[in-house]
């Protein structure tokens, strides 16, 4: 997984428009990832040793106490190693998680793979919800600012966040965007994250809930084949519901999948291009809104 394979050693990139001001810089942003590898070879040239286990022609990369396999890093390191990685990573999400209580504003976390329809759904929302919250959205992805400028088009704030060579959002990432954007008390923060149903289900942000994005287009077995995300995430959104009768996709047979891995799991059918079962989700973060509010006299003074 990507908590050792120092995808987000690099430059990340941070602009948009959150305050009312413009910003746009970049910084390093490093990670405690590390990488040992054995090298051997009598032509003076380095080789890498791999050990790969086979049955029946797979390969099991995930085998092993760690999940993963690393050439030349034991079990033992690469446990370690992610244990470093995510321990560093909560506590930015702590600090995160404490100025989303202490202002009393819903964050939710959007991830999903590329191409299901994010931020057209998120567009959607935040029309539908025009005059009833106030939202703001920090967008991830590795590179290009498109995504934020649809999402400025309709009014909101929005960060754009462009992690390089990363394949995720982490808590500092997220921290240091939450100072340009300055969300009002009692708001929602919609983070996007980067198009990946591996990587982020690991990294906590702050976020009160994480949502994922399932496109019909996608195939019904997706949370069979990544768990860990399904199982990190609260909800379902089974986008772009105006296509099935043009699709061979078993709508009952994805949500069993989804509660084979996370039996508390909640599904929402929806399609962000006709609306249909938009209202139930736009009802659903209002909800989960007044959940935040209570017990936060800020956010409360905000309504």
């Amino acid at each position: 997984m990507c908590t050792v394979c120092g995808c987000g050693d690099g430059e990340v990139r941070i602009e948009g428009k959150g305050d009312g001001h413009q910003h746009g810089h970049a910084h390093i942003h490093e990670h405690a990832h590390d990488h040992h590898h054995h090298h051997d070879g009598h032509d003076g040239h380095h080789h890498h040793h791999h050990d790969h286990s086979y049955d029946h022609g797979a390969h099991h990369y995930g085998e092993g106490p760690a999940g993963t396999s690393v050439p030349g890093m034991s079990q033992t390191r690469l446990i370690q190693l992610e244990q470093d990685i995510l321990s560093k990573n909560n506590t930015y999400a702590a600090k995160n998680r404490r100025f989303f209580a202490d202002r009393g504003i819903l964050a939710l976390n959007l991830v999903s793979s590329p191409g299901s329809g994010k931020t057209t759904l998120l567009v959607k929302t935040i029309e539908m919800l025009a005059g009833r919250l106030k939202p703001y959205v920090i967008e991830g992805d590795q590179q290009t600012s498109a995504d934020a400028d649809r999402i400025r088009a309709t009014g909101a704030p929005a960060i754009q966040v462009n992690t390089g060579k990363g394949c995720h959002l982490d808590g500092h990432m997220v921290g240091h965007a939450l100072e340009h954007l300055a969300p009002a008390d009692g708001s929602v923060v919609f983070i996007e994250n980067v198009g990946n149903l591996v990587c982020p289900a690991a990294f906590d942000l702050g976020e009160a809930h994480k949502v994922a994005i399932l496109s019909v287009t996608e195939g019904e077995d997706k949370p069979l084949k990544y768990p860990d995300m399904f199982a990190a995430s609260d909800l379902v959104l089974l986008n772009k519901t105006d296509l099935l009768p043009h699709l061979d996709f078993d709508v009952e047979a994805a949500i069993t999948n989804a509660r084979k891995v996370n039996p508390a799991i909640k599904v929402l059918q929806v399609s962000a291009r006709t609306g249909e079962g938009m209202p139930g989700w736009c009802a659903w973060i209002e909800a989960a809104r007044a959940m935040q509010l209570a017990g936060h006299p800020a956010g409360a003074a905000a309504e």
